[in-house]
């Protein structure tokens, strides 16, 4: 006996979780200025549901941050234009809120389905990592990623020509148009010739990123103190001074950067000394991260709030904004680190990792980095392995 064939199922037609089988659509994007106001009441809808939708749903979605630019759908039975049933906003590439405009009258947020895939960048340095990253068509969001893994253990205002890198990270997709990405599952930056690499690995809740031997690339301290600069001036025991004319002792780094750029600690201390020296430092802190170090920030052009003497400050909090504060020709941040009251050179300064990968988890971790290191080594086949993460 002949199969029968199967039967036709009709599968219904969802948009934004409503069935628009037999409604029609219209799309529109909101304009400069213009209101949840403005939008519908050319569409008809009575000024009371309007106001409350407003005022009422504030709490599930605030009607008065809509942006300028951002679509919204509207929804109504055919032929009845100035009927609308639903008007759909969205949020942003991902959420929308649906406006039910008739009874009930409410507003609902719903989430569009995000589809990660597991893809790959590579790239040399010619002149900075973000350069390398949009020259090479990837998000440049990226590379500022790839900076916060490596800021306890690269300087990325060293980096030299001919560095490389290969990421291996999740790229977001909604209907089938990249968004952005997610986590970076693991990465590779070969720096003076050396490979450094990360793999991302949970133990105890907590996500870090790690070296092939099970060492956290955490830092006690960031291996700089602000995000965008150059080197200007290198630790040394006789700089000609350009004030001054004299060459004396300059044991310290200076970062030259635009006025204003902010400053962070490199590590977690207490603020010691807070002040101002007109004929030196200009506005300066001092910061003891534990017995032994002591960091210092100067000619800054002014403390970031509730900076004070006595102040705790953490990893990477914001201290104050680079400036050219006391005898200096120009903006710049003169930091200096010191050991046991000792100045030391910070470009060459080492800090101890943070907690490696237990031993209770070693294994897992050792799987972990069989699987993503050969990946690493061969970037350019990551796409043939592609992976849809649901």
């Amino acid at each position: 006996m002949d199969d029968e064939p199967a039967p036709i199922v009709n599968i219904p037609k969802i948009l934004y979780d409503i069935n628009i089988d037999s409604l029609e659509t219209s799309q529109g994007w909101v304009r400069n200025g213009q209101y949840l106001s403005n939008i519908l009441e050319p569409y008809k809808v009575d000024f009371q549901i309007i106001d409350k939708l407003a005022k009422d749903f504030r709490y599930v979605f605030d009607s008065r941050k809509l942006k300028a630019g951002n679509k919204y759908t509207m929804i109504f039975k055919p032929g009845k234009k100035h009927e609308p049933l639903f008007m759909v906003y969205e949020i942003n590439a991902t959420d929308y809120a649906i406006y039910s405009l008739t009874d009930p009258v409410t507003i609902k947020l719903g989430h569009k389905d995000v589809e990660r895939r597991i893809e790959s960048a590579k790239g040399t340095i010619t002149s900075s990592l973000w350069n390398s990253m949009v020259d090479n068509g990837y998000d440049p969001n990226l590379s500022a990623a790839l900076s916060e893994i490596y800021a306890w253990t690269i300087d990325f205002f060293g980096i030299q020509r001919n560095d490389h890198y290969e990421v291996i990270y999740e790229r977001l997709y909604v209907e089938g148009k990249p968004i952005g990405f997610g986590k970076i599952l693991s990465a590779n930056f070969n720096h003076f010739g050396k490979d450094h690499f990360a793999f991302q690995f949970t133990q105890d809740s907590i996500r870090d990123f790690f070296d092939e031997n099970g060492l956290n690339l955490m830092r006690a301290f960031l291996k700089a103190p602000l995000k965008f600069s150059r080197i200007s001036s290198t630790f040394t025991n006789s700089r000609y001074h350009p004030v001054l004319k004299i060459s004396r002792p300059h044991h310290g780094v200076d970062y030259a950067a635009p006025s204003g750029t902010p400053v962070f600690s490199i590590g977690e201390g207490t603020v010691v000394k807070k002040g101002f020296q007109a004929g030196g430092g200009g506005n300066y802190l001092y910061i003891r991260h534990n017995g032994t170090y002591t960091t210092a920030y100067m000619h800054l052009k002014g403390f970031a709030s509730g900076i004070t003497n006595g102040s705790r400050v953490s990893q990477g909090q914001l201290i104050g904004y680079v400036g050219s504060t006391g005898l200096s020709t120009g903006p710049h941040l003169d930091f200096r680190v010191f050991r046991g009251g000792t100045p030391i050179n910070p470009l060459t300064m080492e800090s101890p990792p943070a907690k490696p990968v237990a031993t209770k988890h070693i294994e897992r971790f050792k799987t972990l980095v069989d699987e993503q290191l050969p990946l690493l080594r061969n970037v350019l086949k990551v796409e043939d392995s592609l992976a849809i993460v649901k």
